[in-house]
């Protein structure tokens, strides 16, 4: 992620706009925003108790049998699990309604950091995608300004040589540097920069990819209800906000609808 963001900003925007300029540094801000509250996302689902079994809780003798909601007796713990609580090897203790372990944050995504995990994911998302936009017009501006560069230069040898053949004139170019002032010119040459955009460029959209991918994934799920609609909140204006949990209860009762 620093070095993502790092290219992002001191290489690509820099290059592209120019970080002394007004639209440049309003870009930078914004993906540093961004980055703020992926990371600060991540910290709260990283740190935050995924979820326990209360200790006072006990199954409910009248539940009838076919409505899912039994509760489960759990051998490795020796306590009655409610619904969706599922042990974790890892942990090695039982996680209210619990997602899965994600090697990523080094926990359980579980009933009371599964908002702050997606808010990560999300935050990732729109990031990788934005610095994705920001490569693709640098790229643009960058092929665009060799264009020129390179028609400058032929048409000046041209003048110069009166009618050079173009194999000369292509011996001539071949290694011609980027416009002055450019990044370029200070990185090793225009053919090592090239190479390290599309490597970047590679990284960058796997990343929005497979970000997006989980992403619409848990999307997916939330909206079927099959792990966690109630996990969001009823006021849309703190879905945004991975400490906004005040809705939720004890997490041992949920409501058994696909709507």
């Amino acid at each position: 992620m620093a070095l993502v963001s790092y290219y992002t900003v001191f290489v690509l925007l820099d290059h592209w706009l120019g970080l002394g300029t007004t639209a440049g540094a309003a870009h930078a801000a914004a993906f540093s925003l961004l980055l703020a509250a992926c990371f600060f996302s991540f910290l709260c689902a990283a740190a935050a108790d995924p979820g326990s079994v209360p200790s006072a809780f006990s199954p409910d003798a009248e539940d009838p049998q076919g409505q899912g909601l039994k509760s489960r007796y759990c051998d490795k713990c020796c306590i009655h699990k409610p619904a969706r609580t599922h042990h974790c090897k890892v942990c090695k203790r039982c996680i209210l309604k619990m997602d899965h372990h994600c090697v990523w944050i080094n926990n359980c995504v579980g009933y009371t950091n599964y908002k702050a995990f997606i808010i990560c994911v999300l935050n990732a998302t729109i990031g990788s995608l934005y610095s994705s936009v920001i490569f693709v017009c640098d790229l643009l501006r960058t092929e665009h300004d060799f264009s020129i560069h390179y028609v400058k230069i032929i048409h000046l040898l041209r003048e110069r040589s009166g009618g050079m053949r173009t194999g000369a004139l292509h011996t001539l170019t071949a290694g011609s540097p980027p416009p002055a002032g450019r990044h370029p010119s200070r990185s090793g040459g225009w053919e090592g920069l090239r190479r390290t955009g599309i490597l970047a460029g590679v990284v960058l959209f796997s990343l929005s990819l497979t970000i997006g991918s989980l992403l619409c994934w848990h999307i997916y799920l939330i909206c079927h209800n099959m792990t966690t609609i109630e996990i969001m909140g009823p006021n849309v204006f703190c879905w945004l906000c991975p400490t906004a949990t005040g809705h939720l209860k004890d997490g041992t009762e949920f409501q058994n609808t696909n709507n």
